[in-house]
């Protein structure tokens, strides 16, 4: 993310600075053929400083860049942690861990901010440096006269002085083109690093169409493997699906299924072996990819509509009902990554993307593990054996009550291929199998009368209402909410915000105090030179050692200004960013859900980067430039007060000219910040799914809109430089204006008037006004741009905050929860009540998208119930603390959702349980020898545990909740994508574990709950029946009974 957002940005304003390199030199040699007719041979020694200069600041520069260096990668870690915490707010929130990773992102903040303070010190001494040169330039210059004779008068001094002030603007101009350069060559390097990194090799021959008689998949000894090691995922795979085949794969968790369509799509590294491919591919992954926008143009998916088969898909997919339940039909904005929807749903909306497509080969990974046993088997016959019956098929799955209808079966362990062959055969020939069939032996739920009336149910609804809503919903509220943005004039507000932070407004001032010293000790040593240039009184040496002295006092002053602007810098963008990250993980869930990561993204880096890196300089030179124009422009009007019929219409006219332009170039960042949130939230997505994008060979198509987006992104960037140009050529002409009209009036005065060192000193400060009454206007022009940052930025810090964490006046005992608790109404839910008695086991239960899970998030408080109450051992939870809340109830999610790091930190992030302790867990998870087999604890963990199965993922927080041992303990869909063999064993682990404690139970597989307490079955949001599972089997129309018969 930090490449696009920052370095690729860093690079694209290069080209500005470099420009400035050379001009920079031949200003520098113009002024220095000015200083020569000025002074002679004594303008070598101006050379002599200036080559000094440069050469001394070698070491900072040097210095700057390894500071630069620990600062981007400082950035990078910071903003990885941050987008997945930020992705998995959720699960942060029901372990109630946002305390501790908010402390791990305070941290890494902190040491950015080490690094940044470093490298703004070091940009403060090289700009002091360059400041002071001029005022050492003149002194050694005339040093330098005295020794060698020079005569020093007004027709050389002020000649020499004005030709000095040519030379500070490019002087002045050096740090920040060695600033730019050092930025723009670290960015280079980190993107021409990316660039240059190995690219995913093709570990298959791919063709679009299979010749005649060919096999649409052949695999021939073939070994892959995720990294480059020797270590193979999958070894010795021989496999030959023939065109129309329906294969299965099963084995245990972490056997390689998942890993054998992964090579297949030629997403693993090929490491021995021949594999080829033909044909179109189609892919379901077993982690659904949602993309933000509607339902229809995910399933659609760059597809061109067809409504007879798009209203077709949508009812071989079980999606008819879900519709009906949706604000705005298949046009309803689904959310980023899906929020809106249940698990199933987003498998069957994958589902439906896939068959629209029309491939030849079909890969499902394991897509039926998160839909209840009816949509499951409405699936299978429709979907597979009705709309597959003519595609390839290899489907990984763990429901073995469809294992029979298949032409093969891949059992696979250990990464390899154990058995091959028929459904029958295979009970023949492999005990493993046998087994495998056994632990789910009494729990087939094969097609029914049920079922079948389910789906003809479905297509009278279809025929009746339809499905595809082409209303419009501009006047309706969707889920994801437009980007906020400011309209007109910024006034003063993010100024406030920005010094208000740790009396920035103290800091502000002494800055422009020691500024205004720096400026007033520049006047007087050129009116030092002025009033005693022709003075008999005052000797040479005496004239030069004063101007000496009063120029070391303003290079003082200089030193104490840029070390303020740096205190101010880090202070006030520590407190901006602390203040934006309690806000955000304290927002409630509902901000995630109407909010696209990539609009927090592009706040937290490119616009936190202006903060950091530009807005502090330009502030600074904001307040110098323009103090330093008007005390300039006030010694002009001092003594030729003529021009000030000049200069008033001047300056009028330049503030109405720059008002013209910021009410433009204002909104044109604006335009520019929320359009950069959306590239940020593509390529967000686009790297989240791009194993689905790559498999649908939909590379160019995404490319293509990513274009469209950074063109869109760039073009408010280029129309705002062209406005800032438009703005200086003006600017340019009304400063030269100034300088004339003084000249002029010299010309007309009186012979005698003036001396000719005042006249002198005057039209030079006449002519650096014009540098800085530009430099003036341009910064405080680029201020007013950059401040829009602080506005994004606290527009993110004001979020509604969901309850405290903890109630002061309502602290928990330590052995709470311990009785009962009571439910009533959550908003998605209707007239839910019901009592739970201390350790019973309870069993939800109910098609998928019906409020299950809802439901769980109502007890957790991520929703918040608008009528009845939730009531835990008498405590009304909503009087209760969040943190108390949620760290009292164990959880095991329906996404097992792993972070960046080691086996350890994944199950016990805080640090609280031992090493032994660990261990132990690790072994009633049946993950103890794999993770040995690896690093041990330390064994790493990807970004999201890419580098582990769904299926041992969720071990992993199977071992989460053991090592918490909580008094409530909720399931959701805890074992949907393990094996029934472990299921079995998973299950009596539970039931041991947490025998005295609270369980509640979603689960699709109905074995799962039939040994609980009680069943309660959920029904569009409503809660039907809630008994003893024997007395609902027993129940004439009971939907339970239903589920099971």
């Amino acid at each position: 993310m930090n490449y696009l957002m920052v370095d690729a940005n860093t690079v694209g304003e290069f080209p500005f600075w470099f420009h400035r390199i050379w001009t920079t030199g031949l200003q520098l040699g113009i002024a220095l053929t000015v200083l020569y007719d000025a002074v002679g041979s004594a303008s070598i020694a101006s050379v002599f400083v200036i080559v000094l200069t440069v050469l001394v600041n070698g070491p900072l520069v040097k210095y700057q860049q390894n500071c630069h260096n620990k600062l981007t990668k400082a950035q990078d870690l910071r903003l990885k942690v941050m987008s997945e915490s930020l992705v998995n707010m959720k699960i942060l929130k029901l372990y109630a861990w946002e305390l501790h990773f908010k402390g791990v992102i305070e941290r890494l903040r902190e040491l950015e901010l080490k690094w940044l303070s470093a490298f703004q010190l070091g940009k403060a001494y090289t700009s002091v440096f360059f400041w002071a040169s001029p005022a050492l330039v003149s002194a050694v210059t005339f040093i330098a006269c005295y020794f060698l004779g020079v005569p020093l008068d007004p027709s050389n001094v002020f000649t020499f002085v004005a030709a000095q002030r040519l030379v500070q603007d490019p002087i002045n101009h050096i740090p920040n083109v060695i600033g730019s350069v050092i930025q723009a060559r670290a960015a280079f390097s980190r993107i021409s690093e990316f660039l240059g990194a190995p690219e995913l090799p093709k570990g298959q021959i791919w063709m679009e169409y299979c010749a005649p008689n060919q096999y649409p998949i052949v695999i021939k000894s073939g070994c892959f493997s995720w990294d480059s090691s020797e270590n193979s995922n999958l070894s010795s795979i021989n496999l030959e699906v023939k065109e129309g085949t329906k294969v299965a794969i099963c084995g245990e968790v972490g056997s390689g299924k998942s890993t054998l369509l992964a090579a297949i799509l030629g997403e693993v590294l090929r490491t021995k072996g021949m594999i080829n491919v033909c044909g179109k591919i189609a892919y379901v992954s077993q982690n659904a990819w949602i993309q933000s926008g509607s339902l229809q143009d995910n399933i659609l998916f760059g597809s061109a509509m067809d409504e007879p088969r798009y209203k077709e898909t949508l009812q071989q997919c079980s999606l008819v009902y879900d519709l009906e339940s949706l604000p705005f039909g298949d046009l309803t904005h689904i959310g980023e990554r899906g929020v809106n929807l249940s698990g199933g749903q987003k498998q069957r909306v994958q589902l439906a993307r896939a068959l629209y497509c029309d491939a030849d080969i079909y890969l499902l990974d394991d897509p039926f593990s998160s839909v209840d046993t009816h949509t499951a088997t409405s699936l299978f016959n429709e979907y597979v054996m009705g709309a597959l019956s003519d595609k390839t098929v290899l489907l990984v799955t763990h429901q073995v009550e469809f294992l029979h209808a298949f032409d093969s079966v891949l059992l696979m362990s250990h990464g390899q291929i154990m058995h091959a062959a028929s459904y029958q055969e295979l009970l023949i020939a492999s005990k493993e199998f046998l087994d495998l069939v056994n632990a789910h032996k009494g729990t087939t739920d094969y097609p029914n009368g049920n079922t079948i009336a389910y789906n003809e149910n479905m297509r009278r609804i279809i025929r009746e209402t339809g499905v595809i809503q082409h209303r419009g919903n501009d006047g309706f509220d969707q889920l994801i909410r437009k980007e906020e943005r400011e309209i007109g004039d910024i006034g003063l507000k993010p100024y406030l915000v920005y010094l208000g932070q740790n009396k920035g407004y103290i800091y502000a001032t002494l800055v422009a105090v020691t500024n205004t010293f720096f400026t007033c000790a520049q006047v007087s040593q050129n009116s030092w030179l002025a009033a005693n240039i022709q003075n008999p009184n005052v000797s040479t040496l005496n004239l030069v050692l004063v101007y000496i002295a009063i120029g070391s006092g303003s290079i003082i002053f200089l030193l104490f200004r840029a070390l303020l602007a740096v205190d101010l810098n880090i202070k006030s963008s520590r407190s901006l960013f602390f203040q934006l990250l309690s806000a955000l993980f304290h927002a409630p869930m509902s901000f995630y859900h109407a909010t696209p990561l990539g609009r927090i993204l592009s706040r937290v880096s490119s616009d936190l980067g202006i903060i950091d890196l530009d807005v502090p300089l330009t502030f600074s030179f904001s307040i110098s430039a323009t103090l330093n124009a008007c005390i300039n422009l006030g010694v002009l009007c001092f003594f030729t007060w003529q021009v000030l019929f000049v200069a008033a219409p001047v300056i009028f006219m330049s503030v109405r000219l720059q008002r013209y332009y910021l009410a433009s170039s204002k909104q044109l960042m604006r335009i520019n910040g929320t359009t950069k949130s959306l590239v940020a939230n593509y390529l967000g997505e686009s790297i989240s799914g791009a194993v689905t994008i790559r498999a649908f060979k939909q590379e160019n198509r995404f490319f293509t809109k990513m274009l469209e987006l950074i063109d869109n992104n760039a073009s408010p960037s280029f129309h705002c430089f062209a406005a800032t140009e438009w703005l200086t050529q003006r600017l340019e002409i009304m400063s030269a204006t100034i300088l004339s009209s003084s000249a002029f009036i010299f010309t007309l005065l009186p012979l005698g008037t003036f001396s000719s060192g005042v006249v002198g000193m005057v039209l030079s400060y006449g002519l650096s006004l014009n540098m800085l009454f530009i430099f003036s206007i341009q910064n405080q022009c680029s201020l007013a741009n950059q401040i829009i940052s602080v506005e994004r930025l606290s527009q993110y810090m004001h979020i509604a905050s969901e309850a405290p964490s903890m109630v002061e006046d309502n602290q928990l005992p330590a052995n709470w929860p311990s009785i009962q608790y009571n439910q009533e109404a959550s908003p998605v839910l209707h007239g839910i009540t019901c009592t739970i008695e201390g350790g019973e086991k309870i069993g939800i239960v109910g098609r998928t998208g019906s409020g299950k899970t809802t439901l769980i998030n109502a007890i957790f408080r991520l929703v918040e119930p608008s009528g009845g109450t939730i009531i835990i051992d008498g405590q009304d939870i909503t009087a209760v603390g969040l943190h108390d809340l949620r760290s009292r109830i164990g959880l095991i999610p329906q996404d097992p959702i792993l972070f960046h790091g080691s086996i350890r930190y994944n199950l016990d992030p805080q640090g609280y349980f031992s090493d032994e302790q660990i261990l132990e867990v690790l072994g009633k998870c049946q993950l103890v020898e794999v993770v040995r087999e690896k690093q041990g604890l330390d064994s790493l963990v990807a970004e999201g545990g890419s580098n582990w199965s769904m299926g041992e993922r969720q071990l992993l927080c199977l071992g989460r909740a053991l090592l918490r041992k909580s008094r409530i303990l909720i399931l959701d869909e805890a074992t949907a994508s393990i094996d029934n063999a472990t299921d079995v064993i998973i299950q009596k682990i539970i039931r041991t574990e947490f025998e005295d404690s609270t369980v509640i139970t979603i689960a699709h597989r109905i074995p799962t709950v039939m040994d609980c307490s009680k069943i309660l079955v959920i029904n569009d949001g409503k809660m039907v029946e809630y008994d003893r599972p024997q007395k609902l089997l027993e129940t004439e129309g009971s939907l339970f009974r239903e589920h099971i018969l």
